[in-house]
């Protein structure tokens, strides 16, 4: 596309120095230099740990024939200089990539919990009712939403071949910082908001803010929102003084039944019985059924749909181990998740103790650990606190920090996160539930810029063999 024609197409007026290149030829929109080749527009994002613009001559050696900007260079291609190059990127990488949300169905899911399990849930419906859905999210990608450039590109591969719906997770750093911007949802939903990211955004008026941003026309006409919480309230009363066709959902009065591998309910005078644990499983679900319904799917094929919807990894997933305890792993990481977890575990624990084995993210929200250690407190019977992913910051300090929260000491605080689920184990009587949260699907664990690998459900499945070895070596000798 020439650059004027996709000026045009957006609609923006920008300031474009005199340069040699005159109207190039587009053929992608990139923001990463090392990835740009012959005929790319690179964009300069200004981010916390580096600035674009540094790298606007090495990506114009690399090909790149014109540059979106917010300073001008002296470069030698057309300089787009715009007040925000993340605001004007994803307009720009829609048009690029041929506008493939105008030739898809995109549903988009946010909210603080549920994202990833919303998503999985409607899914299986759609391939239920013959659909061929694709999915976006923590479990498919290192960012929960891609950059636009990326989104937009993988949205048109998705059209090409021929899908019919896109569900994404949504993510509020994702709104915050325009990645969704030129797509347009056939319809979005809301599941809860409680205390994250808060390195990001700083105050929870901003975290609100940065997800009522979907519920606009601008992106859909149509949401699903679950409205048992004062924010979803807000929520869908701001959409619908927007415009919105809003499809308001309680879970508040349902009646359900809670297993560790099921749940039951009734949904719109259907039996529905869904095989994955945990009472927030009955609202995920019925957001997806909601969001199914508006997507054309008959009541009783999106019952048997959920009926046959596959473990979602890493929430509330049973890990079967010798012994009789009940071990359950989830990825749980915010103080309202992990009340809720434990709840549920509680739920199903048939009188026995429920042992929680946590911690918290290092170079994230240190505020909530505090929180994140009240929770774990007065949810569980016994406490070990551990370390999830240190990052750069000292995982010592991180315990520390989450013990300030606790109105006595944990059972244990061992740094070493294989130790502690080893400890949790050993403690452990058969009828008792050890919660393993943080990590849920997460394969790896990361100490400063180092991947290593690391599975909570693996890692619980070697211990538990360990201890099952040793105590019949014990009794073995003993006799």
């Amino acid at each position: 596309m020439l650059l004027s024609a996709l000026l045009a197409a957006t609609e923006q007026s920008v300031s474009t120095p005199p340069a040699t290149g005159g109207d190039p030829d587009i053929g992608r929109v990139v923001h990463d230099s090392r990835i740009v080749t012959t005929g790319d527009l690179f964009c300069c994002i200004t981010g916390h740990n580096s600035d674009g613009h540094a790298y606007a001559p090495e990506a114009v050696e690399a090909g790149a024939v014109a540059v979106l900007a917010e300073r001008t260079l002296d470069i030698a291609v057309p300089v787009l200089v715009v007040p925000s190059v993340r605001r004007m990127m994803p307009l720009f990488a829609s048009q690029i990539s041929g506008v493939p949300s105008q030739q898809l169905d995109v549903i988009g899911v946010t909210g603080t919990n549920g994202k990833t399990s919303v998503v999985h849930l409607l899914a299986a419906i759609l391939e239920h009712a013959g659909r061929w859905p694709a999915t976006i999210g923590t479990l498919t990608g290192s960012l929960t939403t891609p950059e636009a450039p990326d989104l937009q590109a993988q949205l048109a591969s998705w059209a090409g071949e021929g899908r019919s719906e896109v569900i994404m997770e949504v993510s509020s750093h994702a709104l915050d910082q325009h990645r969704v911007d030129g797509t347009r949802f056939s319809a979005v939903a809301f599941t809860n908001l409680s205390r994250d990211h808060l390195d990001h955004h700083h105050t929870m008026e901003s975290y609100a803010a940065a997800k009522e941003r979907l519920f606009s026309p601008s992106f859909t006409d149509q949401a699903v929102v679950l409205v048992d919480s004062e924010a979803g309230r807000r929520v869908a009363d701001r959409a619908l003084e927007a415009g919105l066709t809003v499809v308001e959902v309680s879970v508040a009065n349902i009646d359900r039944t809670v297993q560790l591998n099921q749940v039951a309910f009734s949904w719109r005078g259907l039996d529905v019985q869904v095989p994955v644990g945990g009472d927030f499983t009955v609202a995920n679900s019925v957001l997806a059924a909601e969001l199914a319904l508006l997507a054309g799917v008959e009541p009783t094929v999106i019952v048997d749909g959920l009926a046959g919807v596959a473990p979602i990894p890493g929430r509330f997933e049973p890990v079967e181990v010798e012994g009789g305890a009940i071990v359950i792993v989830d990825y749980a990481h915010s103080p309202d998740s992990l009340t809720q977890l434990l709840a549920s575990a509680r739920g199903v624990s048939g009188g026995g103790r429920v042992i929680s084995v946590f911690g918290c993210g290092g170079e994230r929200d240190a505020g909530k650990r505090p929180e994140m250690g009240r929770a774990a407190h007065e949810g569980a019977d016994l406490v070990v606190v551990t370390s999830d992913n240190p990052r750069g910051d000292p995982p010592e300090g991180v315990i520390a920090d989450i013990l300030t929260g606790m109105a006595e000491p944990p059972a244990h605080a061992i740094v070493d996160r294989r130790q502690a689920i080893r400890t949790a184990l050993a403690l452990a009587r058969s009828g008792d539930v050890v919660v393993v949260s943080g990590k849920g699907h997460e394969t790896a664990q990361m100490f400063g810029g180092d991947s290593r690998p690391f599975d909570d459900r693996i890692v619980v499945r070697e211990e538990a063999a360990a201890l099952a070895h040793n105590r019949g070596s014990s009794a073995g000798n003993d006799s």
